[in-house]
């Protein structure tokens, strides 16, 4: 089992790479991504299995589907850091002719990106596509996507849902970020998005929570829902985020979904988050 307290470093360094990415450019999105940096961090370092290099169709490998897109200053520290490409390429983030795009994009070729993602809702469609085709190719291996938690408002995750149980998909393993937040506010408040354990439940799945912020909890959760796979059900985590981790004045605000801080708020962020591996 790899080392919690390793992974917290990590993860504090990637919040340092996202804050600095966003700034440069002057845009992004810090909240989502500093919120989901402890679990994709544990995810690529210590749970998915990974052949070395990276292959666009994924055979004999667990792979990942980022669906809410616009974390991607997340997404590409992880994979600069995982060894998919240099770490001096963050500094081109959002950049003209850059390969980091604000949402993730193929076309570039970028190691890492096997789909274009950002436009809310389809990521889990396509999740689900590559876990069928997984079972087609006789691959045992995983496939795991996350979602936003305002992006259950599109009713195409719910499409995706009712195929995924009806056809068993049973070696797919979602997460929901649920931090209660979106872009123009609470979830609660432009749509309620209910009991969600009873929902997800009722749409067939097997349904797992845990603390998002708890690096020991998010590993064992992991593990648990890869013992729970090839049981007939898909597995889907809803995981308890808070927008922005790590930044004080941040943590918890729908105003920071997609604004960039400026000199004097990135200088007090990178002062609450110590340097551990070595910036870009």
């Amino acid at each position: 089992m790899a080392d919690p307290t390793s992974l917290v470093r990590t993860a504090t360094q990637v919040r340092r790479d996202i804050i600095r990415m966003v700034a440069q450019a002057k845009s992004g999105h810090p909240g989502g991504s500093l919120g989901c940096a402890d679990f994709l961090t544990a995810l690529y370092l210590g749970v998915m299995e990974r052949k070395p290099g990276f292959h666009m169709d994924g055979r004999d490998e667990d792979v990942f589907f980022l669906s809410n897109g616009h974390i991607s200053p997340l997404w590409y520290s992880i994979l600069a850091r995982c060894g998919y490409f240099p770490l001096s390429e963050l500094g081109t983030f959002r950049q003209i002719n850059s390969r980091l795009q604000g949402h993730p994009a193929t076309h570039e070729g970028l190691p890492g990106i096997r789909v274009a993602s950002g436009s809310l809702g389809q990521g889990l469609s396509v999740a689900i596509g590559a876990a069928l085709a997984k079972k087609l190719n006789g691959d045992p291996h995983l496939v795991y996507c996350l979602t936003g938690d305002g992006e259950l408002q599109e009713g195409q995750i719910w499409e995706a849902a009712m195929f995924a149980a009806h056809h068993r998909v049973d070696n797919l393993l979602v997460t929901v970020d649920w931090n209660g937040q979106q872009i123009d506010g609470a979830n609660e408040d432009v749509i309620s998005l209910g009991d969600l354990p009873a929902k997800w439940r009722a749409f067939g799945w097997e349904v797992l929570s845990m603390d998002g912020h708890d690096m020991p909890q998010i590993l064992d959760t992991l593990g648990d829902a890869r013992r729970r796979c090839g049981q007939g059900k898909p597995v889907v985590i809803l995981m308890k985020t808070e927008m922005g981790k790590g930044v004080d004045f941040m943590e918890g605000s729908h105003k920071w979904h997609g604004v960039a801080p400026n000199a004097e708020q990135t200088a007090s962020a990178l002062a609450q988050l110590e340097e551990t591996l070595g910036d870009y």
